[in-house]
């Protein structure tokens, strides 16, 4: 899929490095990593992300049943790698209908897990109960890891974030009662690890939460 970088905190034109900036630019966020056009789900797809990674690509693994993997995305550069990421996948929503899961790996002021959990960003922090008992957890790379509720997102999601692998781990869910798949302990896989599993990966249309 053809396009521009842009801005993973809002979306707008950012401007290469160049003559008077070494880094990436938007006029309202300043120095940022730029995201990346979102690309179709394939097996390619995810080898691109995959490869120039230097944070998790995290997906289900293996999947739910039904479900399928809907799209990837990645914040950053040739010169810097990826500094963000994100994977969306959907099937059967846990009540009826379908629901769609979006998983980023993020580095400290990123900014993209924000804007697609639809909060004031760049980071989950100020939004998160950590006072208070995880809401939930899942099996990131083997390790038990505990996620907290995000106040302040769109009442039709639901948002979880955690730390996983020292990084942001959030985990965006539509529609919000979709959150319940996350009360049976997923288990995540960095796709970094996977080696040749990632070929079986099944595939299904790409998700517009990617391209919002």
């Amino acid at each position: 899929m053809r396009g521009e970088p842009s801005c993973p905190k809002c979306g707008g034109r950012v401007r290469a490095p160049g003559l008077f900036a070494d880094s990436w630019q938007c006029d309202v966020h300043g120095t940022v990593h730029p995201l990346q056009p979102v690309l179709p789900p394939s097996v390619e797809a995810l080898g691109v992300v995959v490869n120039r990674a230097q944070v998790p690509v995290w997906m289900p693994w293996p999947l739910p049943i039904g479900w399928l993997f809907t799209g990837v995305a990645s914040a950053g550069d040739d010169r810097s790698g990826g500094r963000a990421t994100a994977v969306a996948c959907s099937g059967p929503g846990p009540v009826g209908g379908m629901g769609e899961l979006l998983l980023i790996a993020e580095e400290l002021g990123v900014g993209l897990g924000a804007r697609y959990a639809g909060i004031k960003g760049p980071d989950p922090g100020p939004n998160m109960a950590v006072d208070q008992s995880p809401h939930a957890k899942v099996l990131a790379a083997g390790r038990p890891t505990p996620l907290w509720h995000v106040e302040g997102a769109p009442a039709d999601r639901a948002v979880f974030a955690g730390e996983a692998r020292g990084l942001w781990l959030w985990a965006i869910l539509w529609p919000g009662q979709s959150g319940l798949l996350l009360y049976d302990e997923l288990v995540l896989t960095d796709l970094r690890d996977a080696g040749a599993e990632v070929e079986l990966v099944p595939c299904g249309a790409l998700s517009p939460r990617l391209l919002s």
